[in-house]
């Protein structure tokens, strides 16, 4: 009996407890960046107890053996988890397991989809995330889109958020010009039973009728509101800025997937995107679709002229003037979140990273930047006692950096660890779900066209 009681308290005397099933994680020796500030706590120790954070303090040399898991972070960073602000799931092949695979892969802890087609149960997916069913970010969904063929009238515009209401989605999405009065009706009729209104501008309405919804995705549709006299026109430009930030909406600019449209109508970047290695994650079809000449935008705009100008040269004037105008904004004070639209060569995961850095090069700064992806939509989705910062009593849903993105945003990517609800996946475990995607990959036969949405 001696023997055997003294076999099981052997590897607690050794420190060398036995974690896997542990409730509780130190991480020991980190940097914190906890994004109540733009201040690093160096050299600290947080203890993650029961999926949340219990205590953050001084880090210690002495500590005690005992049912916890130590990960020694010396010289790494810690930062809230990222949130991915405008996803779309975009292809039936393979289920949705591939992009969540890379989305928590690349550190995004939470995400918003932005459309439910056809072929898929969006809620579905939540719950089973909820349930842990499958595994993936903390998730939030819109229905399906919404264009004015479907709202003509009052009463279809009250059924739409019935539908809503009784399916269970999070947000209702606008992605169309809307008559004047089913506008008006949608806007309150979601008001009435608390569902935010998302989506595009109303192109053919003035500037304060899109600034009642809680967000405008893609700062592209501001092109759209005005005329080219008037986006060139500072003072003009300024005056607006001051009616988005008065309004309170938050935008998401969704930089990096414009850039990629210039790309594809430039013969040498289209040539440059060939070597873009994190499309090895993208199916193989979708892949070699996106890189052949029957790229949708290169089959339909290469060449051609809009507004009196070629294309190639008006979409990259118009996207100076978007990465101006959505420093403007931010430099303004108008909250703003990280969103990729995961479309085309835009890979999942991989692409909240290219955002971020896209906006560094645009000369936004860093910590300005890290709210984008943290705090601000955690605070826009409700969730901010919980999630958004790293703070004792919040959520333990954080990534862990090999240096300081506050330095250079490019950090951000340069992932040791991602925390996922209390639980730790090491960089191993992070390229075995890499690895996943891969396998699942390598079981398609490319085909053309196989995603055109």
């Amino acid at each position: 009996m001696k023997l055997f009681i003294l076999g099981i308290l052997l590897p607690f005397l050794n420190g060398t407890a036995p974690y896997q099933d542990t409730d509780t994680l130190l991480i020991n020796h980190v940097n914190v960046i906890s994004m109540t500030s733009n201040e690093v706590l160096e050299d600290q120790e947080v203890w993650i107890v029961n999926q949340k954070i219990q205590r953050i303090q001084a880090a210690s040399n002495s500590l005690k053996s005992g049912f916890y898991r130590v990960v020694d972070a010396s010289g790494k960073y810690l930062v809230p988890g990222f949130h991915e602000m405008h996803f779309h799931w975009r292809n039936q092949q393979g289920g949705i397991e591939r992009d969540l695979n890379l989305l928590l892969a690349n550190g995004v802890t939470t995400v918003r989809n932005m459309a439910e087609y056809d072929w898929q149960d969006q809620v579905a997916i939540r719950e089973k995330i909820n349930s842990g069913e499958i595994l993936g970010p903390r998730y939030f969904t819109t229905g399906p889109y919404l264009n004015s063929s479907m709202l003509q009238s009052e009463e279809e515009a009250r059924e739409k958020v019935q539908l809503h209401i009784e399916k269970g989605y999070d947000f209702l999405k606008i992605a169309d010009n809307l008559p004047e009065n089913s506008y008006l009706i949608l806007l309150e009729e979601a008001e009435k039973v608390g569902l935010p209104v998302i989506g595009h501008a109303q192109r053919a309405l003035e500037i304060d009728y899109s600034l009642r919804m809680k967000s405008i995705e893609h700062v592209e549709e501001f092109v759209y509101l005005f005329e080219e006299t008037q986006r060139n026109d500072e003072n003009f430009m300024d005056s607006i800025v001051e009616e988005i930030k008065i309004s309170g909406i938050t935008i998401v600019p969704t930089l990096k997937v414009f850039e990629r449209i210039v790309y594809y109508l430039n013969d040498s970047e289209f040539k440059k995107l060939e070597q873009v290695e994190c499309s090895e994650y993208m199916l193989p079809g979708d892949r070699n679709y996106w890189l052949s000449d029957e790229n949708p935008y290169r089959k339909d705009l290469k060449g051609k002229v809009l507004f009196g100008k070629d294309a190639e040269v008006l979409l990259a004037e118009w996207l100076v003037w978007m990465k101006d105008f959505t420093l403007k904004l931010a430099e303004a004070g108008v909250p703003f979140m990280i969103g990729s639209d995961t479309f085309g060569l835009v890979v999942p995961g991989f692409s909240l990273h290219e955002e971020m850095e896209l906006l560094q090069d645009a000369g936004m700064d860093a910590f300005e930047i890290l709210k984008a992806a943290t705090i601000t939509p955690a605070r826009y989705l409700g969730t901010q006692a919980v999630e958004g910062t790293v703070s004792v009593g919040k959520n333990a849903n954080l990534v862990l950096l090999h240096s300081n993105p506050l330095e250079d945003i490019r950090a951000t990517k340069d992932i040791s660890a991602v925390i996922l609800n209390g639980k730790l996946m090491d960089r191993n475990s992070l390229d075995s779900l890499l690895k996943e995607v891969l396998e699942i990959n390598a079981s398609f036969i490319p085909s053309p066209n196989s995603n055109k949405d």
